[in-house]
């Protein structure tokens, strides 16, 4: 979310980044909005069921997208020291990318405890990964990927990834213990490293492939779509449409085996929501080169301010509404409504902001302590 989009030559307003990455991260944002407004309204199961599948589109893809955008950013960002071979370079490479790491991990859990759901200090541990394996060849950044999707698999059906869940108000107990700070960070998160920091890798191994290419990218949108389309299918004949209650399901159903959604994360989900990433990033891409640039500005703007907007959306958008009585139990119309006002507040925000200042509040604090 807050790595650079990219130093490769795109349209000249955008300063020589692609800015359709940046055309996707304000669509994640907005997606994340709506997931998070929902949540927390405890509205997932409320409404007309066409609704539900609709909110349901953006549970763990939004937050997937960020993180396969963090590592595209990641392969852009290195690729001068990539290409040179200068020690010295990918070393600095490496550092600059270990220190945002650290800052987000540390503002995450200041953030933590105001949302319990943040993915900032998960996000911090991704970049971490990543600043390690930064120049690892690209099968190695997939086979890293496929691993962490396997454990992740034989925690979920050794362990019980709901025993320190209280998921009537998703509070997680044994956090403050070192045990369960390990078991919640790697594990049975909001976003474990396994099998989250697999996006990252895997948006790693994508920036080093040439997304200006209209061919590749067209390859790549069949081979998602074939993703997305299978796996959603399975799931819907299997579970039902996205947005239905699981709740009769028992634990040990097989049924479970076919769930693309990210609590808990079962392979189809990885496959699933790396499949819609893929869509939702090159269809921004494709966005980014046709949009004139009085429509691209704004969305371009607020996908540089993603930061910002992330902790805005709940100390400002739920802030208010908590202060109106309309933030808890409230129905999936107001979570959905209430959520793409403050959407187009933030865009709007972010436009005129970006119209004055190079970034945005965070992402300059960001830049001055991690460089």
């Amino acid at each position: 979310m807050t790595e650079p989009a990219t130093e490769a030559p795109a349209k000249p307003t955008a300063g020589g980044r692609i800015i359709g990455l940046d055309i996707a991260r304000a669509f994640a944002i907005v997606g994340m909005v709506m997931v998070n407004f929902k949540i927390t309204m405890s509205a997932d199961n409320s409404g007309p069921q066409w609704l539900r599948t609709f909110a349901a589109l953006f549970d763990g893809r939004a937050a997937a997208t960020f993180v396969v955008l963090a590592g595209i950013g990641a392969s852009l960002g290195s690729r001068r020291a990539r290409i040179s071979n200068d020690a010295a370079q990918r070393r600095a490479a490496q550092v600059t990318l270990a220190k945002r790491a650290l800052f987000l991990f540390v503002l995450g859990w200041a953030f933590f405890v105001v949302w319990p759901a943040d993915i900032l200090h998960f996000y911090g541990l991704y970049l971490g990964i990543g600043a390690v394996v930064l120049f690892a060849s690209g099968r190695r950044l997939l086979s890293l990927a496929g691993a962490a999707i396997g454990v992740a698999f034989v925690f979920i059906v050794t362990f019980d990834p709901f025993k320190n869940w209280n998921l009537d108000d998703y509070s997680y107990e044994g956090i403050s213990t070192p045990s369960g700070f390990i078991r919640n960070l790697f594990f049975d998160g909001f976003h474990p490293v396994v099998p989250w920091v697999a996006f990252y890798l895997f948006g790693m191994w994508l920036g080093r492939t040439d997304l200006r290419d209209p061919v590749w990218r067209r390859t790549l949108a069949i081979r998602a779509a074939f993703i997305v389309v299978v796996t959603e299918a399975a799931a819907w004949v299997v579970l039902g449409p996205k947005g239905s209650s699981l709740d009769d399901l028992d634990d040990e159903s097989w049924r479970w085996l076919f769930s693309v959604e990210p609590i808990p994360p079962l392979p189809l989900y990885p496959a699933a929501a790396g499949g819609t990433a893929v869509l939702v990033i090159l269809g921004s891409i494709w966005l980014g080169d046709r949009l004139p640039d009085k429509l691209a500005e704004p969305l371009v703007s607020t996908g540089q301010l993603a930061l910002t907007i992330y902790l805005a959306h709940v100390f400002v958008g739920m802030g208010i509404l908590e202060s109106m009585g309309r933030l808890e139990n409230q129905t999936l119309e107001w979570a959905v409504v209430t959520s793409l006002i403050f959407s187009v507040v933030a865009i709007v925000f972010s436009w005129a902001w970006r119209r004055r200042y190079q970034r945005g509040p965070l992402e300059w604090v960001m830049r001055r302590v991690a460089g």
